[in-house]
């Protein structure tokens, strides 16, 4: 069991009640668990399976070597390390972290970003499978087939009936034909062709099983976000209009088809770059929950918007910062009703509980970090009634993690 150092108490309402009723208060308690994680790491991501079995995966660099390793997490207690892959040829970036998925079962698929050419951009989703609990990942593919030295990379990964779900970012489009991407290193950012938003379905064998083009112009370089409704996989990006203006849109897989994008709320922020501050979005049934950061009327914000069926129309937005949001976002559903959802506040890594109703439960201080890019994207997940945080503390380079009970 992993020593818990209990860092500090906090009185929250955990669920909004009517104004006839009054509010049920109870202390949440943030516990800083033992790390599996070295110095010399950071990139966190993590993921709890159908079974509650909650996984960490980070990067560790050891002198040029970046070394990609998980860890379990089970009945409160952290796993020894396992070494997916290593190598001195891989893209490793603050906001384009590795990730990992399981089936619950003995099948698990994860990704890196490999080199594919000289250009900075020129970086492959290289994926690793394993289809005995983890012990063997010699099995590795690459997603897209488009065969470009560009950039491909802010995946995310669901697991979809017995496959897996699989959507990216992907820069085919920005190199000019002819020309290899040490040529058009400048072609990140689009200037010889938008990047898209492509999605496919493999088994946890690598095998493709389908693919699509789901958006043919998007924001360069803001994470992805997917999760399974009743109708099928749905996938939440920030878009990006000809006119510059990058709010959150939406695209559904529906009885096989594929809808065109939506705008999920017309935030209209302009803006000729991108933010690299990604939605996130989580689904229990048809009733999901997005949350995202954009700047609205010159405001920095984060919002949280639900919807009841399935992604085809949305509710009011719930604006939950205080005044100073960064975004870097992440959010899980608790139940059809709420939703737990954490960004950064300046320097303070902040968590919520928001009702689908428009009230909102009492912040609570995570953990303080920097606002610079080696702190990352902070990481939350649900493991049955606890919530899981992992980010990366760039004074002492190393991740961490905490939990939460709720």
């Amino acid at each position: 069991m992993n020593r818990i150092i209990i860092l500090t108490v906090f009185t929250v309402a955990l669920f909004s009640c009517s104004s006839k009723k009054s509010n049920t208060e109870t202390a949440l308690v943030i516990g800083l668990q033992e790390s599996p994680t070295s110095l010399e790491s950071a990139e966190p991501f993590l993921f709890t399976d159908k079974n509650g079995m909650t996984y960490l995966s980070w990067i560790e660099k050891r002198d040029s070597v970046h070394q990609f390793k998980y860890a379990t997490r089970n009945a409160g207690s952290w796993s020894a390390p396992t070494l997916i892959a290593e190598s001195n040829n891989w893209f490793v970036n603050w906001a384009d972290y590795p990730m990992i998925a399981s089936d619950g079962n003995q099948n698990l698929v994860s990704h890196v970003l490999s080199k594919s050419g000289s250009g900075t951009f020129a970086y492959n989703i290289k994926m690793f499978a394993s289809n005995d609990g983890g012990k063997d990942w010699s099995n590795s593919f690459v997603i897209h087939d488009d065969g470009k030295q560009a950039e491909h990379g802010f995946v995310t990964m669901v697991p979809y009936k017995e496959n897996l779900f699989v959507s990216w970012l992907d820069g085919r489009n920005t190199v000019m034909e002819g020309m290899d991407n040490a040529d058009t290193e400048d072609s990140h950012g689009g200037h010889h062709g938008a990047m898209s938003l492509r999605g496919a379905i493999v088994d946890y064998k690598g095998n493709k099983i389908d693919e699509w083009e789901l958006d043919n112009k998007t924001c360069d370089c803001c994470q992805t976000g997917a999760t399974i409704t009743d109708n099928g996989p749905i996938v939440v990006y920030r878009d990006r209009s000809d006119e510059e203006i990058r709010d959150m849109s939406i695209v559904r897989l529906v009885k096989g088809e594929w809808t065109a994008p939506k705008t999920i709320f017309p935030d209209n922020w302009k803006i000729k770059a991108c933010p690299v501050n990604g939605p996130r979005v989580d689904a229990i049934g048809n009733t999901l929950a997005i949350a995202w950061f954009t700047v609205s009327k010159k405001i920095a914000q984060v919002n949280v918007l639900f919807s009841t069926d399935g992604g085809a129309t949305f509710e009011k937005p719930i604006r939950i910062d205080g005044g100073k949001a960064i975004g870097r976002v992440d959010l899980v559903m608790l139940d059809t009703d709420h939703a737990m959802v954490s960004w950064m506040e300046g320097t303070d890594i902040k968590a919520m509980k928001v009702n689908r109703d428009g009230s909102k439960g009492t912040p609570v201080v995570v953990a303080t970090s920097s606002e610079s890019r080696s702190s990352g994207f902070p990481q939350m997940t649900k493991s049955g009634n606890e919530l899981i945080f992992a980010w990366t503390d760039d004074t002492e380079k190393k991740v961490k993690v905490a939990s939460l009970k709720l």
